[in-house]
């Protein structure tokens, strides 16, 4: 992942395209699909079954990953497989995720908060 020296802002050219990437990743669907990915490759009907989504709204959810360069297939038979060809996306997603996970995971541990139901 490539830094800036000195603290320098990024241009507005980068400053636009993350709020691109990261507005793609603010949906709760596509985010998971990006998590499921980071973790191996899938075709659209096991990524429906593993987000819970229907298979039309996932390919939808791919189109737009795909044209965004997020996520990258290939044709094996009569299946399309979908990976994340980029280890900086994959960094994000499961840095991110994993954080509010480990946030989540001790509050919910400690049960609800006194005078709370």
């Amino acid at each position: 992942m490539a830094t800036l020296a000195g603290g320098e802002d990024p241009s507005a050219e980068v400053l636009t395209e993350a709020a691109a990437v990261f507005g793609l990743l603010a949906s709760a669907a596509r985010l998971h699909i990006m998590w499921a990915l980071s973790q191996g490759e899938s075709d659209v009907t096991h990524l429906a079954d593993r987000v819970g989504g229907a298979l039309p709204a996932v390919s939808q959810h791919l189109a737009k990953l795909k044209l965004a360069g997020l996520v990258r297939s290939r044709r094996e038979g009569r299946r399309q497989v979908y990976y994340v060809d980029d280890p900086d996306i994959v960094t994000v997603v499961r840095v991110m995720v994993g954080q509010l996970t480990a946030r989540t995971a001790p509050a919910a541990a400690r049960g609800p908060v006194s005078g709370m139901p």
